[in-house]
């Protein structure tokens, strides 16, 4: 007689029916885990496909330059009406306190309505400052390394001095560039600031104190 049929023990054999249930429910539950650990249902054969970082950023332009070239350069167009071109003096303050230095530059604005050609290197550039009657300083008496640079203005476009002129206080005279020059007067002394391209005059000064 077989004992898996027919248990045989001092229990009954329904004691022992349920205790093969239970084993082989627990083998069961060890075996379907097994597989869930092996097949893991639900994930990807693959990997996942990565999310992309890049963007399409759209071209641009270098803005144009709104300073006046130091070196030598070509610029193509007709040249520039003198009548639409302004010129205004440009100082870095209104008021320097003493000892310090004004720092001079040229606005260069194109008021006609098509772009032109204009040199405004510093071979064509001319500072000159007064007070009163009286001329102090102008930067051609003493002036090295002059270049020139044909520049296009744009219409209704303004351009200006990439390096401003350092102004040392002092009185200019040709005959004074490699001599100690003297000191011009200050405390409260009103100056002002004309500047020239090519012979084309600022119509209005620029007014400045030196403390």
């Amino acid at each position: 007689m077989s004992t898996f049929k027919h248990p045989v023990g001092p229990q009954p054999s329904s004691v022992y029916w349920r205790r093969r249930l239970i084993l082989g429910l627990g083998l069961l539950a060890v075996i379907v885990v097994v597989i869930l650990i092996i097949v893991r249902p639900g994930a990807s054969d693959g990997a996942p496909a990565p999310v992309s970082t890049s963007t399409n950023t759209p071209k641009t332009t270098a803005a144009a330059s709104t300073s006046i070239p130091t070196a030598s350069t070509t610029a193509s167009g007709a040249a520039c009406d003198p009548s639409a071109v302004r010129i205004e003096a440009v100082t870095d303050k209104d008021t320097y306190a003493a000892g310090e230095l004004p720092q001079l530059s040229v606005a260069i604005t194109n008021t006609g309505a098509s772009a032109c050609k204009i040199d405004a290197g510093t071979a064509q550039q001319l500072f000159t400052i007064t007070s009163g009657s009286e001329t102090y300083w102008k930067s051609t008496d003493c002036q090295t390394d002059k270049v020139d640079a044909e520049v296009l203005l744009q219409p209704g476009k303004t351009i200006s001095s990439q390096t401003p002129i350092t102004w040392d206080r002092t009185r200019s005279d040709p005959s004074t560039c490699q001599a100690q020059r003297q000191q011009v007067p200050a405390g409260g002394a009103s100056y002002h600031l004309t500047t020239a391209i090519g012979g084309i005059q600022s119509p209005e000064t620029k007014q400045f104190i030196l403390q």
